[in-house]
Protein backbone atom coordinates (compact mmCIF):
# COMPACT_ATOMS: atom_id res chain seq x y z
CA UNK A 1 0.00 0.00 0.00
CA UNK A 2 1.01 3.65 -1.17
CA UNK A 3 1.75 6.13 1.80
CA UNK A 4 1.70 9.80 0.95
CA UNK A 5 2.75 12.66 2.51
CA UNK A 6 0.12 16.24 2.43
CA UNK A 7 1.67 19.43 3.54
CA UNK A 8 -0.85 22.18 4.09
CA UNK A 9 -0.20 25.76 4.53
CA UNK A 10 -3.26 28.59 4.93
CA UNK A 11 -3.05 32.63 4.02
CA UNK A 12 -4.97 35.23 5.39
CA UNK A 13 -6.94 32.58 7.83
CA UNK A 14 -8.03 34.87 10.91
CA UNK A 15 -11.66 36.38 10.74
CA UNK A 16 -10.79 39.91 11.22
CA UNK A 17 -6.81 40.28 8.98
CA UNK A 18 -8.82 42.83 6.80
CA UNK A 19 -7.98 40.08 3.96
CA UNK A 20 -10.41 39.93 1.30
CA UNK A 21 -9.17 36.13 0.15
CA UNK A 22 -8.26 33.61 2.42
CA UNK A 23 -6.64 31.09 0.97
CA UNK A 24 -5.80 27.34 1.87
CA UNK A 25 -3.44 25.08 -0.09
CA UNK A 26 -1.31 21.91 -0.09
CA UNK A 27 1.63 19.87 -1.63
CA UNK A 28 1.29 16.09 -1.86
CA UNK A 29 3.91 13.56 -3.15
CA UNK A 30 4.68 9.69 -2.25
CA UNK A 31 6.86 9.20 1.41
CA UNK A 32 9.85 7.34 -0.45
CA UNK A 33 9.90 10.68 -2.70
CA UNK A 34 10.30 13.36 0.12
CA UNK A 35 13.85 13.19 0.46
CA UNK A 36 14.81 13.30 -3.25
CA UNK A 37 12.49 16.02 -3.37
CA UNK A 38 14.14 18.08 -0.52
CA UNK A 39 17.49 17.38 -1.99
CA UNK A 40 16.37 18.41 -5.62
CA UNK A 41 15.32 21.95 -4.06
CA UNK A 42 18.76 22.60 -2.03
CA UNK A 43 20.77 21.63 -5.53
CA UNK A 44 18.54 24.81 -6.90
CA UNK A 45 19.63 26.73 -3.96
CA UNK A 46 22.85 25.84 -4.51
CA UNK A 47 23.11 26.96 -8.40
CA UNK A 48 21.98 30.33 -7.14
CA UNK A 49 24.36 30.69 -4.16
CA UNK A 50 21.57 30.45 -1.78
CA UNK A 51 22.50 28.24 1.30
CA UNK A 52 20.63 25.46 1.94
CA UNK A 53 18.30 26.48 4.92
CA UNK A 54 17.19 29.46 2.76
CA UNK A 55 13.88 29.46 2.65
CA UNK A 56 11.50 29.35 0.05
CA UNK A 57 8.60 32.06 0.24
CA UNK A 58 5.87 34.08 -1.66
CA UNK A 59 6.88 37.05 0.91
CA UNK A 60 10.55 36.86 -0.49
CA UNK A 61 10.25 37.23 -4.04
CA UNK A 62 11.97 40.17 -5.67
CA UNK A 63 13.73 40.62 -8.90
CA UNK A 64 17.15 39.66 -7.54
CA UNK A 65 15.67 36.33 -6.94
CA UNK A 66 13.44 35.99 -9.50
CA UNK A 67 15.08 33.18 -11.86
CA UNK A 68 15.64 31.27 -8.94
CA UNK A 69 12.14 31.23 -7.97
CA UNK A 70 11.38 30.77 -11.69
CA UNK A 71 13.94 27.68 -11.65
CA UNK A 72 11.61 26.04 -8.44
CA UNK A 73 8.24 26.64 -10.16
CA UNK A 74 9.78 24.89 -13.26
CA UNK A 75 10.74 21.84 -10.65
CA UNK A 76 7.90 21.84 -9.64
CA UNK A 77 5.97 21.28 -12.64
CA UNK A 78 8.55 19.27 -14.24
CA UNK A 79 8.38 16.24 -11.14
CA UNK A 80 5.72 14.13 -11.53
CA UNK A 81 5.70 13.06 -7.78
CA UNK A 82 4.85 16.73 -6.75
CA UNK A 83 0.87 17.71 -6.93
CA UNK A 84 -0.82 20.95 -5.28
CA UNK A 85 -4.01 22.02 -4.23
CA UNK A 86 -5.51 25.03 -3.55
CA UNK A 87 -8.54 26.66 -1.90
CA UNK A 88 -9.88 30.21 -2.74
CA UNK A 89 -11.90 31.70 -0.52
CA UNK A 90 -13.51 35.24 -0.41
CA UNK A 91 -14.12 36.40 3.08
CA UNK A 92 -17.19 38.59 2.00
CA UNK A 93 -19.11 34.92 0.99
CA UNK A 94 -18.68 33.52 4.52
CA UNK A 95 -21.84 33.86 6.83
CA UNK A 96 -21.69 31.65 10.10
CA UNK A 97 -25.10 32.92 11.29
CA UNK A 98 -26.66 31.20 8.48
CA UNK A 99 -25.29 28.01 8.95
CA UNK A 100 -25.03 28.07 12.68
CA UNK A 101 -21.57 27.41 13.21
CA UNK A 102 -18.82 29.19 14.91
CA UNK A 103 -15.42 30.30 12.55
CA UNK A 104 -13.73 27.31 14.18
CA UNK A 105 -16.56 24.77 12.76
CA UNK A 106 -16.41 26.25 9.04
CA UNK A 107 -12.19 26.11 9.33
CA UNK A 108 -12.96 22.59 9.58
CA UNK A 109 -14.67 22.26 6.53
CA UNK A 110 -12.61 24.39 4.67
CA UNK A 111 -9.26 22.53 5.69
CA UNK A 112 -11.48 19.26 4.66
CA UNK A 113 -12.68 20.50 1.46
CA UNK A 114 -8.82 21.20 0.53
CA UNK A 115 -7.56 17.88 1.86
CA UNK A 116 -10.49 14.74 0.83
CA UNK A 117 -10.40 15.18 -2.62
CA UNK A 118 -6.15 13.95 -2.40
CA UNK A 119 -7.11 11.03 -0.15
CA UNK A 120 -7.72 7.13 -1.70
CA UNK A 121 -9.21 4.50 0.31
CA UNK A 122 -6.31 2.25 -1.01
CA UNK A 123 -3.32 4.20 0.14
CA UNK A 124 -2.49 5.99 3.56
CA UNK A 125 -1.62 9.50 4.46
CA UNK A 126 0.28 11.74 7.21
CA UNK A 127 -0.53 15.14 6.79
CA UNK A 128 1.35 17.82 8.20
CA UNK A 129 0.53 21.46 9.25
CA UNK A 130 2.32 24.65 9.02
CA UNK A 131 2.78 25.73 12.54
CA UNK A 132 1.05 29.37 12.71
CA UNK A 133 -0.01 30.09 16.39
CA UNK A 134 -0.40 28.58 19.72
CA UNK A 135 -3.70 27.21 18.55
CA UNK A 136 -1.82 24.26 15.89
CA UNK A 137 -1.43 21.67 18.45
CA UNK A 138 -5.36 21.53 19.24
CA UNK A 139 -6.09 22.20 15.39
CA UNK A 140 -3.80 18.76 14.77
CA UNK A 141 -6.46 16.92 16.70
CA UNK A 142 -9.58 18.27 15.81
CA UNK A 143 -8.70 18.22 11.95
CA UNK A 144 -7.51 14.55 12.25
CA UNK A 145 -11.08 13.50 13.79
CA UNK A 146 -12.91 15.35 11.27
CA UNK A 147 -11.14 13.83 8.49
CA UNK A 148 -11.45 10.10 9.45
CA UNK A 149 -15.11 10.92 10.77
CA UNK A 150 -16.37 11.74 7.31
CA UNK A 151 -14.04 9.27 5.42
CA UNK A 152 -15.07 6.48 8.13
CA UNK A 153 -11.31 6.03 8.87
CA UNK A 154 -12.62 5.47 12.36
CA UNK A 155 -9.00 2.92 12.92
CA UNK A 156 -7.11 5.56 11.34
CA UNK A 157 -5.79 3.56 8.51
CA UNK A 158 -6.01 6.15 5.54
CA UNK A 159 -5.44 9.20 7.83
CA UNK A 160 -2.19 7.90 9.43
CA UNK A 161 -1.32 10.92 11.45
CA UNK A 162 -1.41 15.01 11.38
CA UNK A 163 1.08 16.87 13.49
CA UNK A 164 2.39 20.30 12.94
CA UNK A 165 5.98 20.67 11.83
CA UNK A 166 7.99 24.05 11.17
CA UNK A 167 7.97 25.41 7.42
CA UNK A 168 11.86 26.72 7.87
CA UNK A 169 13.17 22.65 7.57
CA UNK A 170 10.90 21.33 5.15
CA UNK A 171 11.21 22.45 1.63
CA UNK A 172 7.74 20.83 0.40
CA UNK A 173 6.61 23.11 3.06
CA UNK A 174 7.96 25.86 1.06
CA UNK A 175 7.03 25.06 -1.71
CA UNK A 176 2.90 25.06 -0.98
CA UNK A 177 3.92 28.70 0.42
CA UNK A 178 5.21 30.11 -3.10
CA UNK A 179 2.87 28.43 -4.97
CA UNK A 180 -0.08 29.65 -2.44
CA UNK A 181 1.15 32.81 -2.48
CA UNK A 182 1.13 33.59 -6.30
CA UNK A 183 -2.21 32.00 -6.71
CA UNK A 184 -3.83 34.52 -3.37
CA UNK A 185 -1.46 37.50 -4.70
CA UNK A 186 -3.34 37.28 -8.21
CA UNK A 187 -7.07 36.95 -6.97
CA UNK A 188 -6.58 40.22 -4.33
CA UNK A 189 -5.88 41.62 -7.38
CA UNK A 190 -2.56 42.90 -6.86
CA UNK A 191 0.23 44.07 -9.05
CA UNK A 192 2.78 46.34 -7.63
CA UNK A 193 5.43 43.75 -7.78
CA UNK A 194 6.75 42.83 -11.21
CA UNK A 195 9.04 39.74 -9.63
CA UNK A 196 5.58 38.35 -8.44
CA UNK A 197 3.77 39.05 -12.03
CA UNK A 198 6.66 37.13 -13.58
CA UNK A 199 6.05 34.21 -11.54
CA UNK A 200 2.12 34.03 -11.90
CA UNK A 201 2.78 34.06 -15.56
CA UNK A 202 4.71 31.55 -15.23
CA UNK A 203 2.40 29.19 -13.11
CA UNK A 204 -0.22 30.27 -15.45
CA UNK A 205 2.21 29.11 -18.92
CA UNK A 206 2.78 25.81 -16.87
CA UNK A 207 -0.54 25.04 -15.45
CA UNK A 208 -2.23 26.23 -18.61
CA UNK A 209 -4.87 27.75 -16.08
CA UNK A 210 -6.09 31.35 -15.60
CA UNK A 211 -6.20 30.78 -11.91
CA UNK A 212 -8.90 32.85 -10.98
CA UNK A 213 -11.49 29.88 -11.69
CA UNK A 214 -11.96 26.40 -10.56
CA UNK A 215 -10.24 23.30 -11.71
CA UNK A 216 -11.86 20.35 -12.45
CA UNK A 217 -11.68 18.52 -9.67
CA UNK A 218 -9.26 15.51 -11.02
CA UNK A 219 -7.14 17.67 -11.63
CA UNK A 220 -4.11 15.87 -10.52
CA UNK A 221 -1.11 18.55 -10.79
CA UNK A 222 -2.39 22.04 -10.30
CA UNK A 223 -5.70 21.38 -8.67
CA UNK A 224 -7.39 24.76 -7.70
CA UNK A 225 -11.47 25.24 -5.97
CA UNK A 226 -12.77 28.49 -5.49
CA UNK A 227 -15.19 28.62 -2.74
CA UNK A 228 -18.70 30.13 -2.38
CA UNK A 229 -20.81 30.56 0.21
CA UNK A 230 -23.82 29.23 -1.26
CA UNK A 231 -22.01 25.65 -0.80
CA UNK A 232 -21.11 26.14 2.52
CA UNK A 233 -23.92 24.33 4.34
CA UNK A 234 -23.13 21.04 1.80
CA UNK A 235 -20.67 19.23 4.17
Amino acid sequence: MSTYNIYCDESCHLPNDNQTIMMLGLIWCPLDKTREIAIRLREIKARHNLASDFEIKWTKVSPAKVLFYQDIIDYFFDDDDLHFRGVVIKKSEINHERFNQTHDDWYYKMMFTLIEPVLKPNARFRIYLDKKDTRSSDKVHKLHDVLCNKIYDFNHNIVERVQVIESHAVEQLQLADLLLGAVGYLNRGLTENSAKQQLINRIKKRSGYELTRSTLLGENKFNLFHWHGRNLGAF
